[in-house]
């Protein structure tokens, strides 16, 4: 997915876009950029591959290289990032995260007259190269944005530094991702997660609503574009992509997961359906808040049955073929005998996608002597690959367990049928679960359903994106 930061100061700004950058190195692990401005050198950049090292160790001497007291940072899944323009808007530097599905259609209508772009690996355009032609399709940056983002299929919220160093920020259009500023004594930083400027001496200032458009300097924020009305904040930021300490709409990450898994441990009650469970626990890391919930509601004790070791292996989604990160992901699981064997065990996850590395987990915890292994998952069934902030890697629907199991029961007409397969209280939805338990070897399963997940987030229905689970835009 992606995140972004930026801090215009009185002074130097580059010290603390590194590190604001860094505190967002857990939305992606491919490329990560900065860029800088100052009087005497202008617009300044750097990118680095970060997926075999750390955001950190590849930037670190960028604070003694790189000077300014305007700057950009960027952690990015996809394209190589900030990259410097020079449009008729002048010279600047350019970041966004979301995505572009229509780029094809975008370049075919708005980008004539023989222009041209550079090519990826596979003949790819970068998205924020095409982004940036899109705003310099008008005379102003706030127009230019409106634009850009009223005609993308996808989702682009966006951080540009101008050549004057000024810092222009834009929410997305339907506010599917979050975009906060910061506010200390000597100027203002915007970034995606609110902790990072918090650990850098800021204090809340505001959070951009759904395609707002600010200017920020050292000395304001002007706003160039309200805010719209409607807003579909992605329900997976509370459930598994954000940060523990983060806030998004006020509402924190933590204590939603604590509302969502105490919600989970209040259903199996009612169905019965969690009797002589030994311990609860959580499928590492962003599962663990959602078991604390479970256990404290439920008065079943608490147990890391199994640690991660994260010292030397990279996170386990970092490279790029599957089965690499199925290897990495088994080889970072080590057993606690005595919390395993013999035992019967609930794990809650924040999420079942493919249900790949999940299998081999469930092998793992029986091969160490577990009695029982049963599963709670943090959100519903995901029925459909996101393709407004691609938050997983699939590439198709039919990647996806649970399609690829109503496929095996029903054929493609079981796809009308989505709601009842997702729901566990009709005939479809028992035959899903049941035919999950079968591939994964599990002893139970459960999903929250999409009213507990609105429920522990605590906005109202509307204001939510619910793609992945219903289809809903």
């Amino acid at each position: 997915m992606g995140g972004f930061f930026g801090a215009v100061s009185k002074y130097d700004a580059v010290r603390d876009v590194f590190f604001g950058t860094d505190y967002h190195s857990h939305l992606g692990t491919r490329r990560a950029g900065m860029a800088a401005w100052n009087k005497e050198h202008g617009l300044q950049r750097d990118i680095h591959s970060i997926e075999n090292s750390p955001f950190r160790t590849r930037f670190e001497h960028v604070t003694q290289e790189m000077t300014g007291c305007s700057a950009i940072g960027i952690i990015s899944d996809y394209d190589p990032q900030p990259l410097l323009i020079r449009s008729r808007l002048g010279a600047y530097a350019i970041c966004m995260i979301g995505i572009i599905n229509n780029a094809k259609e975008l370049i075919d209508t708005y980008i004539s007259g023989g222009g041209h772009f550079n090519a990826q690996t596979g003949g790819n355009i970068n998205s924020t190269e095409l982004l940036a032609a899109l705003i310099s399709q008008k005379p102003d940056f706030a127009e230019g944005i409106s634009f850009a983002q009223s005609v993308i299929k996808g989702t682009a919220s966006i951080l540009i530094l101008t050549d004057d160093g000024t810092i222009i920020a834009a929410r997305d259009l339907k506010g599917r991702l979050p975009v906060l500023i910061g506010r200390r004594e000597d100027g203002y930083c915007v970034s995606f997660e609110n902790f990072a400027y918090q650990k850098l001496g800021f204090s809340d200032e505001k959070e951009l609503g759904p395609g707002e458009i600010v200017s920020i300097t050292s000395d304001e924020i002007k706003q160039l574009k309200a805010p719209g009305k409607e807003m579909r904040i992605c329900s997976f930021l509370w459930s598994y992509y954000g940060y523990p300490t983060s806030h998004y709409e006020g509402i924190n990450v933590e204590v939603m997961r604590y509302r969502n898994g105490a919600a989970m441990a209040e259903n199996d009650k009612l169905l019965k359906n969690n009797k002589n469970i030994d311990y609860v626990g959580g499928m590492p890391d962003s599962g663990t808040p959602h078991a604390i919930g479970y256990s404290n509601k439920s008065c079943i004790p608490f147990a890391r049955a199994f640690i991660k070791y994260t010292p030397t292996w990279s996170r386990s989604f970092m490279p790029s073929k599957q089965n690499e990160r199925n290897k990495i992901a088994k080889m970072k699981q080590i057993p606690v005998i005595e919390l395993i064997k013999d035992k019967r065990l609930l794990f809650v996850d924040d999420s079942i996608v493919r249900g790949t590395q999940l299998r081999e987990t469930v092998e793992f915890l029986y091969n160490n002597g577990a009695k029982e292994v049963h599963m709670r998952s943090a959100c519903p069934p995901i029925m459909y690959g996101c393709k407004y902030l691609n938050f997983s890697r699939a590439t198709s629907d039919m990647d996806l367990i649970a399609r690829r199991v109503i496929m095996e029961l029903e054929g493609e007409e079981g796809f009308k049928y989505i709601n009842e397969y997702s729901d566990r209280t009709t005939e479809r939805g028992r035959r899903l679960r049941d035919k999950i338990c079968e591939k994964l070897h599990l002893a139970s399963l459960e999903f929250q359903s999409i009213e507990g997940v609105i429920s522990a987030i605590g906005l109202p229905a509307c204001k939510l994106c619910t793609y992945c689970w219903d289809g809903k835009e």
